[in-house]
């Protein structure tokens, strides 16, 4: 049996302009920038340049005496039960303008590099469509990672493309001879052998290097320089300067290809500047690369003549008045979600500023307090959250270099006085252990713990561990060298 009843409900939404805030407080300056950008390419009644003289954002008006209108814009349009033929088009282009793209100028990428060099080779039309599939199958580091008996299945279902492991292998061996050296190799081994022997065989050892490459992968791996040392029957000196070979190859040799589309090869550009005059810390945000901007006073003007035009104003009146309006808003919203962004990220740095001030004085991370984000949000009185988008991939330039916000928080640690300590300077006291020890004979992760124990921190050894990957260090074992 259906029934009708009444129900009432509290919810919590966000409005169109916090939700913009919250966009705009999470991306850095270097976005920040393509973001306002394209916001004054959508929005005309959006513009660059200081209010001095112009429309004001704040008041919505032109500065100078209005004349008292005969009617409410708002009453006007809510009278309106057609929908404006403007909310139905996507843009604000015409229907006779034509769009199109910009082209630009970019260099080739790792794949087209690879398609380049094939159109080199004098292989049959057969070879040539082997070639691209394997090819189109090479990922980013450089390496074919799928069975070679899994690209003739595909060929044969996908491409109706017979073949056979002999055929495969073949086209391969030409691929691999592409630069850069290593490319197309199943694996780390046949990659590094690759490029091996491409060097000097008349160098003994970079023919030795070939000949632990090849037969003693595992024990090289495993740094286990006694077995090979044993099982090839030379010096110690012959083997480190095998290795010096080995290692100056490139384990991933399509990783080192600069993409000019990659956009993490991009520079860090800093949020904030932090500047040491004799003690005193003075701190400025970075806006160098966002232009001030204002209400156009045209679009102002242009619904100021529409309020007070007297006539009978027509269907084309009203949508105009809509329209001008909308984007007049728009505008005035963005403007005023900059300022609170960059208000926001001022209070909160100048936050973490006050708490790490002694650390900020001369870049000692020993002297960095145990912070996290609840931390900075009592002090700020602004939520956690805001704090995180605060945080999240903004850095700072300082004196001792540029530093991501989120370095700053880290959990706190007990010594055995009882006196917290930031993680960050446990970190650092395990790293200058690492750096000072014996390479012949690493420090192993239980003769860490017992470093930092015997300093007063009370550390557990899986602490330590995770500590040290945190850090990129290796194992002790991988850490072994021949000095």
């Amino acid at each position: 049996m259906l029934k009708q009843r009444l129900q009432q409900k509290l919810l919590q939404k966000l409005s169109p302009q916090q939700i913009q805030f919250i966009k705009l407080l999470e991306i850095p300056t270097m976005q920040l920038d393509q973001r306002i950008k394209k916001e004054i390419e959508e929005n005309p009644a959006l513009e660059e340049g200081n209010l001095e003289g112009e429309f004001s954002a704040d008041d919505g008006e032109p500065k100078e005496e209005k004349e008292p209108e005969e009617f409410s814009i708002e009453e006007y349009l809510a009278n309106d039960d057609d929908t404006p033929s403007y909310k139905l088009r996507a843009s604000n282009y015409s229907k006779d303008d034509e769009r199109k793209d910009i082209p630009f100028s970019v260099g080739s990428t790792f794949h087209e590099s690879l398609i380049a060099q094939l159109g080199l080779q004098v292989l049959t039309d057969f070879e040539r469509k082997l070639a691209e599939y394997i090819i189109g199958n090479i990922d980013d580091d450089g390496y074919l990672r799928r069975d070679l008996e899994a690209i003739i299945d595909d060929l044969a279902f996908a491409l109706n493309i017979e073949t056979n492991m002999e055929q495969l292998e073949k086209v391969l061996a030409v691929i691999q001879d592409f630069d850069p050296p290593g490319v197309g190799a199943l694996n780390l081994q046949q990659c590094l052998l690759i490029q091996i022997r491409k060097r000097d065989k008349n160098n003994p050892a970079v023919h030795l290097a070939e000949q632990i490459l090849a037969d003693n992968f595992m024990e090289f791996t495993r740094k286990h320089y006694d077995k090979i040392i044993s099982k090839l029957n030379i010096t110690e000196d012959l083997l480190k300067a095998a290795l010096d070979e080995i290692l100056r190859l490139n384990p991933k040799p399509g990783g080192g290809y600069a993409d000019p589309r990659d956009q993490t090869s991009r520079p860090i550009i800093p949020d904030f500047v932090l500047e040491n005059h004799d003690g005193i810390l003075e701190l400025s945000l970075n806006e160098r690369n966002v232009p001030e901007l204002k209400v156009s006073r045209t679009y102002a003007e242009m619904l100021s003549d529409l309020a007070r035009k007297k006539a009978k104003r027509s269907r084309q009146d009203k949508e105009t008045i809509t329209f001008v309006k909308q984007k007049l808003d728009s505008a005035r919203w963005f403007i005023d979600a900059i300022k609170q962004r960059q208000t926001t990220l001022l209070v909160t740095m100048e936050a973490i500023l006050e708490y790490q001030k002694e650390y900020f004085l001369d870049g000692d991370e020993k002297k960095l307090k145990p912070m996290i984000l609840k931390d900075v949000a009592d002090v700020t009185g602004l939520d956690i959250s805001t704090i995180s988008r605060v945080a999240n991939s903004k850095y700072i330039q300082t004196d001792f270099g540029i530093l991501s916000l989120k370095s700053f928080f880290s959990e706190a640690m007990q010594t055995t006085s009882g006196e917290e300590v930031s993680a960050r300077e446990v970190k650092s006291i395990l790293d200058e252990a690492i750096q000072g020890e014996n390479k012949k004979r690493p420090l192993t992760d239980e003769r860490l713990t017992e470093i930092l124990q015997e300093k007063g921190y009370q550390i557990a050894r899986r602490t330590v561990a995770k500590y040290r990957e945190q850090l990129g260090i290796p194992v002790a074992r991988l850490r072994k060298e021949l000095r």
